[in-house]
């Protein structure tokens, strides 16, 4: 029964991704029929060159694939460090600290985009991926979850005994707390790769057209009285292939970080 069940979810789970793909293989006329189609065509290349013909799809995922990259690096490794300052090392604050951290996770980031393209025209980067990268490389929901996940992952007594041996802070870091974060990092690395990589509001703000992230270049195609869903479609399909691929990358290290974190608590 449960094998089933889970069979069940797996099915419903994939069923978006293989309508996508059929209707990323069939024409504007076919999807809109009577009885839509539920197999693959033969339109399927035809509409992905009319999709990055429409729009710079191609650049879009070469910017999209940096952005997202260097914000999911960034973002762990700042997260980490922080994490571990907050749960493990005895500093002044450390309750307001985190609450004020916790707090900002509050503030959408609609209430502060006026301030923020100010800043980033002021340092010359309108127009520039960077400008997506800068304010995404520190975030409060990951200082908070890595926060969370090292309490409950790493006990204090290997700290104590790292200091008992003459271990620094920094050795105890890179000896102690990395290869036990590791699977907490895999996990927050693919949660803020996909953040980034779905990202739309910023980019659009910020960006133009001779630099468009993947869902500022999905937004471009299909134009018209008459929207064209297949080619529509096949751009999204184009979009989603390297998030897969990230997905399957990081596959076994958010397996371990699942179990680990229920073996704990």
């Amino acid at each position: 029964m449960v094998y089933t069940l889970l069979t069940i979810t797996v099915v419903l789970s994939l069923f978006p991704l293989y309508w996508i793909f059929v209707a990323a293989s069939r024409t504007n006329a076919e999807l809109n029929s009577t009885t839509p189609p539920l197999f693959p065509g033969a339109r399927l290349f035809g509409n992905i060159q009319a999709a990055t013909e429409q729009a710079a799809i191609g650049r879009a995922l070469v910017i999209s694939l940096v952005v997202s990259l260097a914000v999911a690096l960034g973002a762990v490794v700042t997260s980490t460090l922080a994490g571990f300052a907050l749960s493990h090392l005895h500093i002044r604050g450390q309750r307001l600290w985190m609450a004020g951290i916790v707090a900002t996770m509050m503030v959408p980031l609609q209430l502060g985009v006026i301030p923020l393209f100010i800043v980033m025209a002021r340092l010359d980067l309108v127009g520039n991926p960077i400008a997506v990268i800068l304010p995404y490389l520190a975030s409060a929901f990951c200082v908070f979850f890595m926060r969370q996940y090292l309490v409950t992952a790493m006990p204090g007594e290997l700290l104590e005994a790292g200091r008992v041996d003459g271990a620094s802070t920094r050795r105890i870091f890179w000896s102690i707390v990395f290869p036990i974060a590791r699977p907490g990092m895999a996990v927050l690395a693919m949660l803020t790769f996909m953040t980034s990589w779905n990202e739309f509001f910023w980019p659009i703000v910020v960006l133009n057209g001779d630099n468009p992230t993947t869902q500022v270049a999905i937004s471009q195609l299909g134009q018209g009285y008459v929207h064209d869903q297949s080619v529509i479609l096949a751009g999204t399909l184009l979009c989603t292939v390297p998030v897969i691929v990230v997905f399957a990358a990081l596959g076994r290290q958010i397996v371990g970080g699942i179990l680990q974190g229920a073996v704990k608590s």
